[in-house]
């Protein structure tokens, strides 16, 4: 496991020290990411309460892991769907 390492971040116009033991690169992605996304939301909403954005921000992100996360499981069940068809084909053909 790699060893502990402050990552400092900017977001929103903040800068946040985070302590990772993640590749620096990719806590930096992260960090860019949830920038878009704050961002995104003020332009959308804008107040001028951070925090209220920041909530705003996280819902927004959980809703796009849940789509991610259903459409990953439609896919798992169609494959397993077709992957029962091919195996009835398959006894089908064998069986005649």
């Amino acid at each position: 496991m790699p060893d502990v390492a402050v990552i400092s971040v900017e977001i929103y116009g903040q800068r946040y020290p985070i302590r990772s033991h993640l590749d620096r690169e990719y806590v930096a992605r992260l960090a860019i990411y949830v920038d878009e996304k704050m961002r995104a939301a003020a332009d959308t909403t804008p107040t001028g309460d951070s925090l209220r954005l920041a909530v705003l921000t996280a819902l927004n992100v959980a809703d796009e892991l849940f789509r991610c996360r259903d459409g990953t499981r439609l896919g798992n069940g169609e494959l397993a769907e077709r992957a029962g068809e091919l195996e009835r084909l398959l006894d089908r053909v064998l069986m005649a």
